[in-house]
């Protein structure tokens, strides 16, 4: 098939661009690089199947209006803001980017018969309430402009489905880790812990560290979002993918770093959108596309570790 991937060259898209080359698809990338870096490119750019990057926005319509030429099968759509924070302090740059932008990739996939596989996200959840994990019918709230706009994204998605019969998809991945994350800021926790622990510093945690994550290793996500395309038993769905098991952030510090003297608790920056409980039910994901995670979290652990050892971002 022919398939666009917007926001390819970002932690997650990198692996789902990898894993669409190696099933013998034609892939394009479509990426501004305000989350995306050139370098996660650079094992793929070879490929024989990789048929190009492109350094552009999903807000231009001119880029978009080239790029649809080439009459794609599926479009994954990954390219987004992702930093809550960030969504608290600048709300329309998310905005424009989560809700704008997916409306513009629509109207393209519309116009040219595309399938859309929609990337969202856990944090639209309210909280897991019970041991079984949060499911697909599981109360949603918008706690931060990012968790909103994917939200107004997601009904904009699913609203191309109803009213035009277009191939959608809506997957909502937990909190996913592992190799080409960003050990910084904008980066998750496992991967910052990671290179604090290899640095010798201190890992840093907000709050109380009683807040708990279900965390995914990435080649499960990629996984789980490349089936999501090429299966036609999720459109007009929402489906969760997760490990299935959630632990404290204090506990996963303690994974980590074993030597409580290196963990120190910080004022959280947005107790206000912080989610107590994150805890995924998969099973919609294991009915429908016979999806389950393979890596356990110490395994996905060793892994991003092993990565964070070969590259210089210590």
């Amino acid at each position: 098939m022919k398939i666009l991937v917007t926001g390819g060259a970002g932690f997650i898209g990198r692996w789902v661009v990898d894993r669409l080359l190696n099933d013998g698809h034609q892939v394009w990338v479509l990426d501004d690089l305000s989350n995306g870096r050139i370098e996660n490119m650079q094992d793929i750019r070879d490929h024989k199947n990789f048929m190009g990057f492109i350094n552009g926005d999903i807000k231009d319509f001119r880029v978009l209006n080239h790029l649809f030429i080439n009459k794609f099968d599926i479009c994954y759509h990954l390219a987004a803001s992702i930093n809550v924070q960030d969504s608290i302090d600048d709300p329309r740059t998310t905005f424009n980017n989560d809700v704008i932008g997916t409306f513009n990739i629509l109207e393209h996939c519309k116009k040219n018969n595309v399938k859309v596989v929609f990337m969202s996200t856990c944090m639209v959840y309210e909280r897991a309430w019970s041991e079984d994990g949060i499911n697909e019918k599981n109360a949603v709230k918008p706690a931060s402009p990012y968790a909103g706009s994917k939200l107004a994204a997601e009904n904009m998605v699913l609203s191309y489905y109803y009213a035009y019969d277009l191939p959608v998809t809506i997957i909502r991945p937990f909190n996913t880790y592992g190799p080409f994350q960003k050990t910084g800021g904008e980066g998750g926790v496992v991967a910052i812990f990671l290179k604090n622990k290899l640095a010798d510093k201190p890992l840093q945690i907000y709050g109380d560290g009683k807040q708990t994550r279900d965390l995914l290793y990435v080649e499960d996500c990629a996984r789980f979002v490349v089936e999501s395309g090429y299966s036609n038993k999720v459109d007009g769905e929402i489906v969760n993918a997760g490990l299935g098991k959630d632990i404290s952030i204090n506990t996963l510090a303690k994974l980590i770093v074993q030597d409580e003297n290196h963990i120190e608790h910080i004022t959280h920056i947005h107790p206000q959108s912080e989610i107590p409980k994150l805890l995924c039910d998969y099973s919609k994901a294991k009915t429908l596309l016979n999806w389950e995670p393979k890596y356990s979290l110490e395994e996905g652990i060793k892994k991003t570790e092993e990565w964070i050892k070969t590259t210089n971002l210590i």
